[in-house]
């Protein structure tokens, strides 16, 4: 029988799954088979399910499908996800985590939150819905413990400072992050590298370490996901 599924290398959680013409293309194991979220082919194998990753509808399979080369990421890791929209990144994040580890989900718009509640966190163990906004961090503390990741994806000036805010309050020593800039949602009038280069500037100020910045055209038009760790002390 022909092979359909493989483990992505070096990415633990994520799959590849045989499509048209010989290509292969991302998916992660389905934690509640027999459902989609967002309209995703599934795939059966060897009695599992896998959910086809669109990378046009996540900025997250777009990095690694731009070559991304770690993902901090992980199974049994906790994830605080800012701008969690309707949870379609979100699904596959809490596919990757599995049960042994957990989703933070903030969204301050109601809608997108409803149907991230409806669609993704009422089938979904690992995942916890918050409806605030991300600008203030302080106003989820009790709902929010030490997360090993945060994840931003949040279309707002200030992107980066969201994200040490957060980080200053939720994540563990030496965490992991990752950050899409959208240079669109900062400011319209500079060209992209600039936005994109100041915001890596904000992030090394508040503690960060860069590790990897990947452009994720075609995809998503001036975007760029950054990744890396917070900074121990010396």
């Amino acid at each position: 029988m022909k092979r359909r599924v493989r483990p992505l290398k070096g990415f633990p959680g994520v799959y590849e799954v045989a499509a048209e013409n010989d290509r292969w293309v991302l998916a992660t194991k389905n934690l509640t088979p027999g459902r989609k979220v967002y309209g995703e082919s599934i795939i059966s194998w060897q009695g599992e399910e896998y959910r086809v990753w669109n990378p046009y509808r996540s900025k997250l399979a777009a990095a690694i499908n731009k070559g991304l080369k770690e993902l901090p990421i992980k199974p049994g890791k906790r994830v605080l996800y800012l701008g969690a929209a309707s949870g379609t990144t979100v699904s596959h994040v809490s596919d990757i985590v599995d049960l042994k580890g957990c989703v933070y989900c903030v969204e301050f718009a109601p809608r997108p939150m409803r149907e991230l509640i409806e669609n993704v966190a009422v089938f979904r163990e690992n995942v916890f819905p918050i409806l605030e906004d991300a600008r203030f961090p302080k106003r989820y503390k009790n709902l929010v413990g030490a997360v090993d990741v945060i994840y931003c994806d949040i279309a707002q000036p200030e992107q980066a400072k969201v994200l040490v805010d957060n980080a200053s309050l939720y994540l563990k020593e030496d965490g992991g992050f990752m950050i899409a800039v959208k240079a669109m949602s900062i400011d319209v009038t500079k060209d992209p590298e600039e936005t994109f280069q100041n915001e890596a500037l904000v992030l090394r100020k508040g503690g960060f370490e860069i590790r990897e910045t990947v452009p994720l055209e075609p995809y998503d038009k001036a975007h760029v996901m950054i990744t890396g760790n917070q900074r121990l002390p010396p």
